[in-house]
């Protein structure tokens, strides 16, 4: 029997500890500079070389001043360094664009690299005035704190709301050669799919030439960063951005018939997933992760807008926090999501991780159904919702959080 392309990719991808150090040729630090009162607020991401470079960015219209200039700095496709504050978005400041040039200038001086191959970003309160000053007395020490055996430092400072850090890491081959990819991320509030509304930073030794390592992050993050929802509000700030250095020695790959392409993105695919679901399970304030699972649809949008929709309700995510299997709810989130749907015909299961599963719904019909077992169901970490629709082989999977009464004191008091 033949071994499907799939199979390939899945027996060569081996997922190991670490992040974004895992990769040959990148370092990293992470040090407390004074955007925020004692934690670990500023990281610096470095390869030894220049690097291929992708971002995918917020489709907010309101967007922060580092986003523009990584943008700019994007557009030759290289890049060698990448510099994060968190504490201040540097967003809706009348000298944000000034502050997030200077803070580039700042670490290619500092490395000796070009100006332009430097990538900013900045993370938390939005419309706070920000001052160079702690770029300028920190940056010393940034740089000479880079290493390259753990990530950990830099994964802790661009941190806000979360209550950790969050990293995936891969090894797997491309034409013979050892290769490695490995992310951080973080978000836990203002969390919801149009881009990803947050920061994931990932870096790779693979070759891979830079319209092709656009292609494959944007077609990774549309199954992956876009497919997650915490409130419902997209950010002003958050972007994903990957550094390929072909430090591993592959063959560049620059077409997507390549079979490495593939391996390559199967690759991006994992990382991507697992920093996007630990975004979704570490919601502001959250109990539960909730996996919504839409199987046997007649195409990928319609399972996916349904999929989203359902996660997106706040009405779900209050009655997975109480407990209630109010299957009403969930048929009126899939009524309005804007894909069409043939609801008759319907199943919906919830389940635990243990595969504990109640039918709730049977052709488009609320069943009578155990309460009690579906209470326990709902109680878990971890509740699956299963969508069977019974009109195709399409499916797609959304994850977000229930909401709690803590989600508002946090957010009620976010600037103090």
């Amino acid at each position: 029997m033949k071994t499907s392309i799939k199979e390939k990719q899945d027996k060569q991808l081996k997922q190991i500890s670490g992040n974004v150090c895992a990769a040959k040729g990148f370092s990293a630090s992470g040090i407390h500079a004074g955007f925020k009162k004692k934690r670990k607020d500023l990281a610096l991401i470095y390869s030894q070389t220049p690097a291929a470079t992708a971002s995918v960015y917020t489709q907010n219209k309101v967007k922060g001043a580092p986003l523009e200039i990584t943008k700019l700095h994007s557009l030759n496709g290289t890049a060698q360094a990448l510099i994060c504050n968190s504490g201040n978005a540097n967003t809706c400041n009348a000298n944000g664009l000034e502050i997030a040039s200077q803070t580039c200038a700042l670490v290619a001086e500092a490395l000796n690299i070009s100006e332009t191959d430097v990538l900013v970003a900045s993370t938390g309160v939005i419309g706070q005035p920000l001052s160079i000053d702690p770029f300028v007395s920190g940056m010393s020490d940034l740089v000479d704190q880079l290493q390259d055996e753990t990530g950990n430092d830099a994964a802790e400072a661009i941190l806000t709301t979360d209550t950790g850090i969050k990293e995936s890491t891969v090894a797997f081959e491309l034409d013979g050669k050892p290769v490695h990819l490995g992310g951080i991320s973080k978000g836990s509030g203002m969390i919801h799919p149009n881009m990803a509304t947050m920061l994931g930073f990932i870096t790779t030794d693979a070759a891979i030439e830079p319209d092709y390592l656009n292609q494959v992050l944007k077609d990774v993050v549309s199954e992956t960063f876009n497919m997650i929802s915490v409130d419902g509000d997209t950010s002003t700030n958050d972007m994903v951005t990957v550094l390929a250095n072909g430090q591993a020695g592959n063959k560049p790959i620059d077409s997507d018939t390549d079979p490495d392409y593939h391996v390559f993105k199967q690759a991006l695919h994992t990382v991507c997933k697992d920093l996007a679901v630990a975004i979704a399970d570490d919601g502001e304030g959250a109990g539960t992760l909730i996996t919504c699972n839409v199987l046997d649809a007649g195409n990928e949008q319609q399972a996916k807008l349904l999929a989203k929709q359902i996660i997106s309700s706040n009405l779900v995510k209050a009655a997975v926090y109480g407990r209630d299997a109010n299957v009403g709810r969930l048929l009126c989130a899939l009524g309005y999501s804007g894909a069409e749907l043939a609801y008759e015909q319907i199943d919906i299961y919830l389940r635990d991780e243990s595969y504990k599963s109640v039918c709730v719904c049977e052709e488009g019909a609320i069943l009578p159904f155990d309460e009690d077992k579906a209470y326990d169901i709902l109680g878990t970490e971890k509740l699956f919702i299963d969508i069977y629709l019974y009109e195709g082989k399409s499916k797609a999977t959304a994850w977000g959080c229930d909401l709690t009464h803590d989600y508002v004191t946090i957010n009620s008091a976010y600037r103090s």
